[in-house]
């Protein structure tokens, strides 16, 4: 689907206000499988906050989907695909990535528009220098 193309396309461009436009206006966001904790009901900029915080000391940050299988109704669908994410940055370590690996599980209502109103990623696997940035 176009808007989750849209949202990892300008979060790697860290165009935080297209990214805001994707989502609906309460998201149920679920990274529990990296981070731990409950899934929150946030708004698109607190979502943006967070990643803009999270990114600040990174200038590359790449996501690469495939494999969706989509179940489209016509005013809901549910996108399921596989994501890896890598962040890079050049340091005195040598050790400039982390490389995320997992899926995601996107739910979209039409509001005029598809909008994002569900976000959960499942992280496989973490690799890399797991302190990129906080260096």
């Amino acid at each position: 689907m176009q808007k989750v193309n849209e949202l990892f396309i300008y979060t790697d461009k860290k165009d935080w206000g297209r990214v805001q436009k994707v989502f609906d206006d309460k998201v149920n966001f679920d990274m529990t499988s990296l981070v731990g904790g409950k899934p929150l009901s946030l708004s698109p900029k607190e979502i943006t906050d967070g990643w803009d915080k999270g990114l600040s000391k990174i200038p590359v940050v790449h996501h690469q989907l495939g494999n969706y299988l989509i179940t489209l109704d016509k005013n809901t669908a549910t996108v399921f695909c596989y994501g890896t994410a890598v962040h890079y940055l050049q340091n005195p370590s040598g050790n400039n990535t982390r490389t995320f690996v997992g899926s995601y599980d996107i739910h979209l209502v039409k509001k005029g528009e598809w909008v994002i109103d569900s976000f959960k990623y499942n992280s496989k696997f973490v690799e890399g220098n797991l302190t990129l940035g906080s260096e």
